[in-house]
Formats: structure tokens, C-alpha cells, sequence
């Protein structure tokens, strides 16, 4: 299926490696030219050159921007000339007890999961309805539906970006632009696999047996696995295509049938 991309731009926030990759990847394929971000020059380059190799002949570059810090996010948004997607990805998250949650945690994900794309949805959404047509998606999580007990100020976070989405869209009446969130599931990111290999080596267990006895424990996941970030990008890419010109405003899910109520 042509999805009608070739010659698009577009930016992913938080994109050197997991899903934020696998994003880019998707799109590159597809023919856009795509502008990876991350917090390091060093760790960026690799990360422009591994995308480079992984699709020959697509035109990629990178932006260096910790999204903590106002100022650098400020500077991303002088330089980001005009785009056509725009992907909010960027995203920290932890295990954490309620109460060891300090002011300061929750204002960091708030600045970093949620300021992140308020501020450059701000910068590219008023070109875009210039032009008529664009696309903004907001990788949130199925995490902001069903909160964690164990990582409360994340799923805030991840709830605060739908509503984000839903407003904005609001404000793209009569045009081709369109504003959507992705509701990911429990995907094994490079972020995820960390935690699982030390949750692992504490537990004195195998990697493959702590994935599958922390699947194990959702006992309402239809596919019984990770998900891939190859599979978030998928529906990412679709949705910042033509082809779902009549998605707007929706909070997607593609969460392997982890959430079993309507959103």
C-alpha cells in the first residue's frame, strides 16, 4: 500500500533508539525525510548513521535537544524549519513508589512527557494549518488509561498528552491537518529492556523468563507478549499519512488488547 508520504518531513522527538526509532525507520522507508532527536551529540550521530545504513538513501538528519531543559527546547524549535509530522515521543519514565515521588519528579515529567510537545505542536501546528494539511502524534501509553500503581506521576503524564491531542484537534476544523494519539501497550523498548534485564539479574533469572512472567502477570494482554516498536511504528505511520485523513482527534490503541475498556 502507497501511503502517499514520499517527500514529506517530518521530526521525532526522543527517536535515537526504541520506539522513537523504529518511528523514524517506518517513515523513512516510506520516502520522508526525517529528523531524529536526542539529548547527545555523540549518541545522535550513531544514531543518524545506524538510519542512514538501515535505509539507503533516505534523507536523514538530527537535532540535539534535552527536552528538561527550556532553553534547549526553545533553540530545537528556532532551528526546526517547516515540517509535515510531527511526532511527540520524547518520554521518561521509571518505577517509583507514590511516596518517594518528589515535586520535583513530577514537575521533570510534566516538563519532559508533556511540555515537550505542547511547545513544539506550538511551533509547527500554525504552518501547517497554513498549508492546509499536516500531522501531529502523540506516542502516549495505554499507561495513561489504566495508571500504574507503581509509576503514578508516568501515567499522568501519559494522560495528560490524550488530552493535549484532543484539544488540539479541535482546533484543525475544515483543514487536512489532523492531531492523534497512539496508546501504546507494554513494549519491549531499549528503556523497557533495561528494566527487565536488571529486574532479571536481581531475580537470578533468565531474560526470556522475566518477560514472559511479567506478561504473565497481565492477565488481560490478547497477545501474550511484548509488543515490538516495529508494531507502535506501524500505526504511528499510518496515522501520519493521507490514508487516515479521517482520524482526527482519537486516542489509537495498540495496546494488544491490554485495556478492556473504552477510551
Amino acid at each position: 500500500m502507497d501511503l502517499q508520504l514520499n517527500g514529506k518531513k517530518a521530526f521525532i522527538s526522543g527517536s535515537t533508539q526504541g520506539i522513537g526509532y523504529a518511528i523514524a525507520k517506518a517513515l523513512a522507508q516510506e520516502g520522508v525525510d526525517v529528523t531524529l532527536n536526542g539529548r547527545e551529540e555523540a549518541k545522535l550521530s550513531t544514531a543518524v548513521e545506524s538510519l542512514r545504513l538501515d535505509v539507503p538513501g533516505a534523507s536523514i538528519e538530527g537535532i540535539a535537544a534535552d527536552f528538561s531543559d527550556p532553553a534547549q527546547v526553545n533553540r530545537l524549535c528556532a532551528d526546526l524549519s517547516d515540517i509535515d509530522i510531527l511526532i511527540n515521543n520524547v518520554g521518561l519514565f521509571e518505577l517509583k513508589p507514590f511516596d518517594l515521588i518528589s515535586d520535583d519528579d513530577w514537575r521533570m515529567y510534566f516538563e519532559v512527557n508533556v511540555l515537550s510537545g505542547v511547545r513544539l505542536s506550538k511551533r509547527a501546528m500554525p504552518a501547517m494549518l497554513d498549508r492546509g494539511w499536516g500531522r501531529i502524534i502523540f506516542v502516549s501509553s495505554e499507561s495513561g488509561v489504566n495508571i500504574p500503581a507503581e509509576m503514578i506521576h508516568y501515567g499522568a503524564s501519559k494522560t495528560a498528552l490524550v488530552a493535549v491531542a484532543n484539544g488540539l484537534a479541535k482546533l484543525t476544523k475544515g483543514t487536512d491537518v489532523t492531531v492523534n494519539s497512539v496508546l501504546g501497550g507494554p513494549t519491549y523498548s531499549d528503556g523497557v529492556a533495561q528494566t527487565v534485564e536488571t529486574l532479571a539479574h536481581q531475580s537470578a533469572m533468565a531474560v526470556a523468563d522475566m518477560k514472559r512472567a511479567i506478561i504473565a502477570t497481565n492477565q488481560t494482554s490478547l497477545l501474550e507478549r511484548f509488543i515490538e516498536p516495529s508494531e507502535i511504528a506501524n500505526m504511528v505511520t499510518f496515522l501520519a499519512s493521507p490514508a487516515a485523513s479521517a482520524t482526527n482527534g482519537s486516542a489509537v490503541r495498540v495496546d494488544g488488547g491490554v485495556l478492556t475498556a473504552l477510551f
